[in-house]
């Protein structure tokens, strides 16, 4: 069974990825759209999660909110070291500045997520088999915009709608096989709060250094781009509510 509706995950990612890849002409809706997704995610699904995972603290700080400082910090410095930004007149870079192992570099992060979405199908089957439908729910509903942003965040910096693609199906994937590992390997629960906590961080800092002004640098209206990512944010509290209210 975990499988099975893994696969259903696989074909959720599937079908987000080709979303992005046909509404080109409303590129401001969608980057709009992807920032508030990522910080849904962030806010009510991977902060939550690590720190009921790992409630340990070092210097005071909970272990995953240190991680996400760390997630922020490293694609900061990531960013900065292959000069992704154009800081010149305070103008934001236009794609020719930017540099693709950083959309390489998202998307596979995005597609480790989806394998960690797996191993949670996997391992809340194991603990029975209600807890797994309900996880495996949330993790189907979600997947469609980690397809999504998987073909925005790799094709935002300059990659190939071919080498995106590539990645989508890499993203779609990963929860089948996340799903088949968890009949073979126990992942801890600290090394799996730590991950959380890392990735939430990453993704803060895309959306909010790099898709919102990219979505705010076209001739569009800016009300829509707004209500696009109010809407993103809506719908992941929404799906997340939904998961929670019914486990």
């Amino acid at each position: 069974m975990p499988i099975v509706l893994a696969f259903a995950a696989f074909v959720t990612t599937l079908l987000g990825g080709l979303v992005a890849q046909r509404v080109r002409d409303r590129r401001h809706i969608v980057l709009g759209a992807a920032a508030g997704v990522m910080l849904g995610v962030v806010a009510f699904d991977l902060i939550p999660e690590s720190l009921e995972l790992s409630p340990h603290r070092l210097f005071g700080v909970p272990i995953p909110v240190l991680a996400l400082a760390a997630g922020f910090l490293a694609i900061h410095v990531v960013e900065r070291s292959v000069a992704v930004h154009d800081v010149k007149d305070g103008h934001y870079a236009s794609h020719s500045h930017r540099h693709a192992a950083v959309g390489l570099g998202a998307g596979s992060a995005l597609v480790v997520h989806s394998f960690i979405d797996g191993t949670a199908i996997g391992a809340a089957f194991q603990s029975g088999g209600e807890l797994g439908l309900v996880v495996a729910v949330a993790v189907i509903a979600h997947d469609f915009t980690d397809g999504f942003n998987t073909f925005t965040l790799t094709t935002l910096y300059g990659n190939a709608r071919r080498r995106a693609m590539t990645l989508v199906l890499l993203d779609a994937a990963a929860p089948v096989l996340g799903a088949a590992l968890t009949f073979l390997v126990d992942i801890p629960e600290p090394v799996l709060a730590g991950y959380l906590g890392f990735f939430a961080g990453f993704l803060l800092y895309l959306a909010t250094a790099d898709i919102l002004p990219e979505a705010h640098t076209t001739d569009h209206p800016t009300a829509a781009t707004l209500l696009a990512t109010l809407a993103g944010t809506l719908f992941m509290w929404l799906v997340i509510g939904l998961a929670a209210h019914n486990s």
